[in-house]
């Protein structure tokens, strides 16, 4: 990946860490580096940026987090059927630039992108949480608030991630991304402990709204060496966008995949349509005006975000399901960041509960 990368700024508390080194043996000699003692104030937008988040993006903070790292999916909640999905947060931010991508909104206020350095006290919340969930399997995921290998390049996190991961019975880690930065991992075995999924558009989403990420055919291409290097591999399709050919462009896509990784050998492919907060809606569209994917007449759903008409959603999920099961009846599919109503509408049985879905995902 090639991104525009302008400035570093390292917290003095981990100047000569290994991470530090890493990170600035692999910049490019244009780029600056300095070093404070808070980079707090360094992850701020620009007020004088005609687009601050954009901005943002040109800037790296490597720094300390001063919260929890394991938390619950946040996607979770009453509402939604929900996955039982565990987030690890080690960065915040995206380098990629999606125009429908939820960030805008919920990193506005700190936009750059931030990589956590004291990233190993999250293997002491995985080692607690591990006993608090008494032998049952927990999926656990990096890519929530940042791609998860779009900087592993320069990083190598996914190395300790990894051979951390790949000694545990219980956890399963997720990568994932809209990348087909893999190199890293193709060094390391996995032991059947880690998983990594990749988002998958159509085409024409893609050169519309999915800047500076891999083309469709180069992530099902990366997935297909990484099941062949022992990983498991899983799809996202998500969001799912109801434009005029969508239909025919996402069973293409479909095909595509199975075309080059047979089914049998994928752990589950999730769906979910574009749902925008209004205040979401209304930053991708400033930002991203020419945008076709942005143009669609959404209503307002009782969740307060932007979603297509039920019918039309409804009705374009359960295709692309049906076409799926065509392939493979028993591939594990399933609803993100949709009613319990709409899953059972979809999927044509009630949702399963989180701890019993959670429990397949993560154990496969």
């Amino acid at each position: 990946m090639n991104f525009e990368l302008e400035r570093v700024v390292i917290e003095q508390e981990f100047r000569s860490s290994a991470l530090t080194r890493r990170v600035l043996a692999g910049l490019p000699a244009s780029v600056t580096v300095e070093y404070v003692d808070d980079g707090r104030a360094a992850t701020r937008p620009d007020p004088q940026a005609a687009d601050p988040f954009a901005t943002g993006k040109r800037r790296l903070v490597l720094m300390r987090r001063r919260s929890p790292f394991v938390m619950a999916c946040p996607a979770g909640g009453g509402e939604f059927a929900c996955c039982g999905y565990q987030v690890m947060a080690l960065a915040s931010n995206c380098p990629m630039d999606c125009s429908y991508c939820f960030l805008q909104e919920y990193v506005a206020n700190n936009p750059a992108f931030q990589i956590y350095a004291n990233y190993t006290q999250a293997f002491d919340e995985l080692a607690a949480l591990t006993r608090r969930a008494s032998g049952n399997h927990l999926r656990v995921g990096t890519g929530e608030w940042a791609d998860s290998l779009a900087w592993d390049k320069l990083t190598g996190l996914s190395l300790e991630l990894v051979d951390f991961f790949s000694r545990q019975q219980t956890l399963l880690l997720e990568f994932k991304t809209k990348t087909d930065e893999i190199e890293n991992l193709l060094r390391i075995d996995p032991k059947g402990q880690v998983l990594v999924s990749w988002s998958l558009s159509p085409a024409a989403v893609y050169r519309a709204s999915e800047h500076r990420s891999a083309p469709p055919a180069a992530r099902i291409a990366a997935a297909r060496r990484l099941c062949e290097a022992g990983y498991r591999i899983a799809f996202h399709l998500d969001p799912v966008i109801a434009y005029e050919q969508a239909q025919r462009d996402y069973l293409a896509l479909l095909d595509e995949l199975f075309a080059t990784i047979d089914p049998r050998r994928i752990a589950f492919i999730s769906l979910g349509g574009l749902r925008m907060t209004p205040a979401l809606r209304t930053i991708a569209r400033r930002r991203f005006p020419a945008d076709p994917m942005l143009a669609g007449e959404e209503v307002l759903a009782p969740d307060g975000r932007y979603r297509t008409f039920v019918p039309l959603r409804a009705a374009l999920l359960a295709t692309l399901v049906q076409h799926i099961r065509a392939r493979r009846a028993d591939l594990l599919t399933y609803l993100c960041m949709e009613s319990a109503t709409m899953s059972e509408r979809v999927l044509g049985a009630p949702a399963a509960r989180a701890a019993t879905l959670g429990a397949r995902l993560a154990s496969g």
